[in-house]
């Protein structure tokens, strides 16, 4: 099954050449991959948070296999909805889905399900390949697109990633993918933005999604990043650090309503 794209031409641009320079003035040339656990990038528009994705995604080392974590906009497919074979088609060329890893994660993730229906119009998984791409052209992924999921759901989740990442053979990379505070002024984002912010550099999946709760932070991959954290602390994760903070209001120049966006590397 090939997963034709939904928001090229929208997001970010539909033809190869376009997208490719607009992709090597957004990873910057001059910064040294690492190897890291996972990151935490943006997915809006390219023209608005792909800086700091290309900033985030620049920093790493970009695996073989990279499992990405994204929230389900739209409603669609089971409440924790894995793309199980086949190919993504960007404009880069296709990205084959690593079904052998796949598998390998829903043998350790019971309410994990084989459901291509929720990633059909999702957004939040597909503008992270690209940059993938870029960086790897050789990268094989594991799609998963979260709905309402519980906290304890989603520290179920994480540590079944964990272990079965943790089990495998070849390296892999967790990608979450979120933006954060929508539609309020700059700076009443920034200070909710920090609050959760907070929460996840202290690789603290709990604190993070009660945090949200109780602030009514609209971050909307909150999800996502409460399970990768939970994963990556099974895996070891030490440490998480900001790689850089901003809001759509820079390139708007309109700071009354924005959405904030993050990236975050853990180690």
């Amino acid at each position: 099954m090939v997963r034709f794209p939904a928001v090229a031409g929208q997001f970010y641009p539909a033809r190869e050449a376009e997208l490719k320079r607009l992709l090597g003035t957004l990873i910057p040339a001059e910064t040294s991959p690492e190897k890291a656990i996972g990151v935490m990038a943006p997915h809006a528009g390219y023209v608005y948070s792909g800086r700091i994705a290309g900033m985030t995604f620049g920093r790493v080392k970009i695996q073989n296999r990279v499992v990405i974590l994204g929230p389900n906009h739209h409603g669609f497919g089971a409440p924790q909805a894995l793309f199980p074979a086949g190919n993504w088609q960007t404009p880069l060329g296709e990205v084959p889905v690593d079904r052998e890893l796949g598998a390998e994660l829903m043998a350790m993730c019971p309410q994990l399900r084989p459901d291509e229906s929720a990633h059909q119009a999702e957004h939040s998984l597909e503008v992270m390949v690209p940059f993938l791409q870029m960086l790897n052209p050789a990268v094989r992924i594991v799609p998963i697109c979260l709905g309402h999921n519980g906290l304890r759901d989603l520290l179920e989740l994480g540590d079944g990633l964990g272990r079965a990442i943790a089990k495998s053979s070849h390296p892999v990379l967790l990608v979450a993918s979120t933006d954060m505070t929508h539609y309020e002024s700059g700076a009443a984002a920034r200070a909710k933005d920090l609050l959760a912010l907070e929460q996840v550099l202290a690789l603290d999946p709990s604190g993070l999604y009660q945090t949200v709760r109780q602030h009514g932070i609209t971050m909307c991959g909150v999800l996502p990043v409460v399970a990768m954290l939970a994963a990556a602390k099974i895996l070891g994760a030490k440490e998480a650090s900001l790689v850089h903070y901003g809001n759509s209001g820079e390139v708007t120049g309109d700071q009354q309503q924005v959405v904030g966006y993050a990236g975050v590397l853990f180690r």
